[in-house]
């Protein structure tokens, strides 16, 4: 079963006076935006315009997939505690909007959390647009995304995103049903890659296969920085085990935040190493969850390679290294784990797992190789893509694993949370 999260605002100036709403909906496990929608309603109050907000949101949500789990947030306590059955609904204007609002999705399946007002911007602005269009006489349209100008060479495999990305918000209008996705050799720039998703409303389409179930959906976090990682040396399971470094400790605090706002993680599982026992710790304690450890998501172990750099390991055993990059059976020096036994332990985690945490949100805590190897799975990728992707710290990937066995990659690399 999907999940998504709606946001919505309404403002009157006057109150009552000029008067408008705004809602956004977005995935609950990737904070992708999905849709959005203001309108300038005219005179009305503060609070029939909040409530015009909601029904925008959930009407926009159950269009996406009527079968969908809703979590409301907005930063009217007066909206949240009524529809949640706290407070007594007494005024006239809005007894029938609150009727129609519980009417949309059955019973159960919304919930209502009320959140500051500082964490309700996207909603506040939308609804500020359209009273803003209103006053000139206009109706309210989407803003624009902003496009990246190609750049670099011919050739260039980040410019013929840039230019494949504007093609899509320029040249035409993307089907409902058809999904809206980037593939590019520079997965670092996530930002680039949510602004296609944004362009549009994105439709259940195939990914939402109600008839499979709900998912098993792993949002996968590589651990934050160690002293190790700047250097970019070596480090599985057969070297030192480092702890995180501050910018570590501060990387999973940041990546806390974003996920308690996101608000859908279940559970939290973690590998048995230092790094990742300790992200995952911090992170569960924003969440409120316990920490489980398995093994099974330990990183590989790189052999005599641990601790030293790409270029040290080069020059000290370059016959190994060579055959290591060719060949996915290669191991490491002085017997550590090759590619294809990581994959051979992370398919049996993944199987275990996906069983265990049917229709479930769950965190792994993990390192680069695992999670590389759970999207190059996930995708049908050859071996050799491991080294065409770039997974930075504390970034956030996800999968989504259904029933009949096929897989979604729903999120790359995301490091947004980390910006300012």
């Amino acid at each position: 079963m999907r999940e998504f999260v709606v946001e919505a605002d309404g403002g009157s100036r006057g109150n009552p006076g000029p008067a408008g709403y705004g809602a956004a909906v977005s995935d609950a496990a990737t904070g992708e935006t999905l849709a959005e929608a203001a309108e300038f309603i005219g005179v009305a109050t503060n609070n029939v315009a909040e409530y015009r907000g909601l029904l925008a949101g959930l009407r926009a949500a159950h269009a996406l997939d009527p079968e969908a789990r809703v979590a409301v947030r907005m930063d009217s306590k007066l909206v949240v505690e009524q529809m949640s059955g706290r407070w007594k609904i007494k005024h006239p204007d809005m007894k029938p909007l609150a009727a129609e609002a519980r009417g949309i999705f059955p019973p159960g399946r919304v919930t209502y959390e009320w959140i500051p007002r500082e964490r309700n911007k996207h909603a506040d602005r939308l609804a500020n647009e359209a009273m803003d269009a209103g006053a000139k006489g206009e109706a309210w349209t989407p803003r624009a995304p902003a496009v990246p100008e190609p750049e670099g060479p011919p050739g260039d495999a980040r410019a013929g995103a840039a230019a494949a990305r504007a093609a899509l918000v320029r040249g035409r209008a993307v089907p409902a049903s058809e999904p809206v996705e980037s593939a590019e050799a520079a997965p670092s720039d996530a930002r680039a890659a949510r602004t296609v998703a944004t362009a549009t409303t994105s439709s259940p389409g195939w990914s939402a296969a109600p008839d499979l179930g709900a998912p098993a959906t792993f949002v996968l976090l590589r651990h934050g920085e160690t002293p190790l990682t700047p250097q970019k040396r070596f480090s599985g399971s057969g070297g030192s085990d480092p702890a995180l470094s501050g910018t570590g400790r501060e990387q999973a605090r940041l990546v806390a935040g974003a996920l308690a706002r996101r608000g859908t993680v279940q559970a939290v599982v973690a590998s048995p190493l230092a790094r990742t026992r300790e992200t995952a710790g911090i992170v569960a304690a924003r969440l409120g969850l316990d920490v489980r450890v398995d093994d099974g998501l330990r990183e590989t172990d790189f052999g005599a390679w641990e601790g030293l750099t790409f270029g040290e390991a080069r020059e000290r055993y370059p016959d190994d290294l060579t055959a290591w990059l060719g060949d996915p059976e290669a191991r490491p020096t002085g017997g550590g784990e090759s590619f294809t036994q990581t994959a051979e332990r992370i398919e049996e985690t993944r199987a275990r797992l996906v069983t265990e945490y049917a229709g479930r949100t769950v965190l792994l805590v993990t390192h680069v190789t695992p999670i590389k190897t759970l999207l190059r799975l996930a995708l049908g990728a050859p071996p050799e893509s491991l080294f065409r992707m770039e997974l930075s710290a504390a970034s956030l990937s996800a999968v989504a694993y259904y029933a009949d066995g096929n897989a979604s990659v729903r999120l790359f690399n995301d490091t947004s949370h980390l910006r300012p």
